[in-house]
């Protein structure tokens, strides 16, 4: 049997686009059409980022930290961090050393008594502004050794941005889903389209589930009894 030996298929913005008002038995005919679908796209996108993790868009980052600073801005496309350590003795391979730290919320942080002690960090807190995301550490670092703060960070999606030859910042798993998802919005804008609304919906619901199933992490699971719980008998 013979097939293509290629596993690279993708679609462009445009391909999405036509795709989607061909779902909705319609024609992009006008720049209005084109318009209106990109910024529909850049609302999913940000749709999509309030539903949850987004195992592809997570990356790791460092910060080297300073005496005496508690508080460090993360990368401007940070979105949520997922998880945070301190790392020690980073140049040298058979010494390096990373500790998790906890993370607390803004009111365990503000019930630290010694905000100012300083010692290697254990805790940190999330603080979230319209103008980005800083990582707020407890205890304050110390001199000791150089510390290093490594962070793993959810990445904003790309936006669908120009031209329309881009691909959307997304795996190609999840294009049927963009692409009906696209369609609903494109189908509550028009009189004609009206009626497709509960296919498409039902539709999307359901490649939505399959996709973001699929996008969860998977980890062994180990039970460990709590020997406390025999210490009396």
């Amino acid at each position: 049997m013979a097939t293509s030996g290629r596993t690279t298929f993708n679609l462009d913005l445009s391909d999405i686009m036509e795709e989607a008002y061909e779902l909705c038995g319609l024609t992009m005919r006008s720049g209005y059409d084109y318009r209106t679908a990109k910024r529909a796209l850049n609302l999913i996108f940000l749709e999509w980022q309030n539903k949850g993790l987004n195992l592809w868009k997570i990356e790791q980052a460092t910060q080297t930290l300073t005496a005496g600073t508690s508080s460090y801005a993360a990368e401007t496309s940070a979105l949520e961090i997922v998880d945070a350590f301190i790392r020690t003795d980073s140049a040298d391979t058979t010494k390096q050393f990373d500790q998790l730290l906890n993370r607390i919320s803004r009111t365990q942080y503000n019930h630290q008594a010694k905000k100012l002690n300083q010692s290697k960090p254990t805790q940190f807190y999330v603080d979230k502004g319209t103008s980005g995301i800083n990582i707020v550490l407890w205890s304050t670092p110390d001199d000791a050794q150089t510390y290093t703060l490594v962070y793993d960070y959810i990445k904003r999606i790309e936006d669908a941005g120009e031209p329309a030859t881009n691909n959307a910042d997304v795996p190609a798993r999840y294009l049927p889903c963009l692409t009906y998802a696209l369609a609903l919005n494109v189908a509550s804008k028009s009189m004609d389209a009206l009626p497709r609304i509960p296919m498409l919906k039902m539709r999307y619901d359901e490649l939505w589930n399959e996709v973001s199933d699929a996008d969860r992490e998977r980890a062994s699971v180990r039970f460990v009894p709590d020997s406390s719980v025999y210490s009396n008998y």
